[in-house]
């Protein structure tokens, strides 16, 4: 916190924020696109797991505020924990 008189100097961030259902979770998108895949010629496939790739831009007085922000915003909105885990990366973007 910035003391009386003082400026908090805020940066940008940009944060990717992958969500994606836990092994035991049953996936039926992932079904899917794996049956989907198999008809187009792609045998191959053995599975498929879908998810989330979600990119945030917030302001923040440094890398590790940024990083405890989106990890907030994942526990409260992004992601559900009983169902999905989550992970991201924290990047300052330059302004222009």
């Amino acid at each position: 916190m910035a003391a009386a008189g003082q400026v908090t100097v805020m940066a940008d961030f940009l944060a990717r924020i992958y969500v994606s259902l836990k092994p035991t979770v049953n996936d039926p998108q992932g079904l899917t696109i794996a049956e989907g895949l198999r008809s187009l010629g792609f045998g191959e496939v053995q599975g498929v797991r879908a998810g989330k790739y979600i990119e945030v831009r917030l302001s923040a007085p440094d890398a590790e505020a940024a990083r405890g922000r989106v990890d907030s915003m994942c526990d409260r909105l992004l992601a559900n924990p009983i169902i999905e885990t989550y992970r991201f990366e924290v990047e300052e973007v330059v302004r222009a």
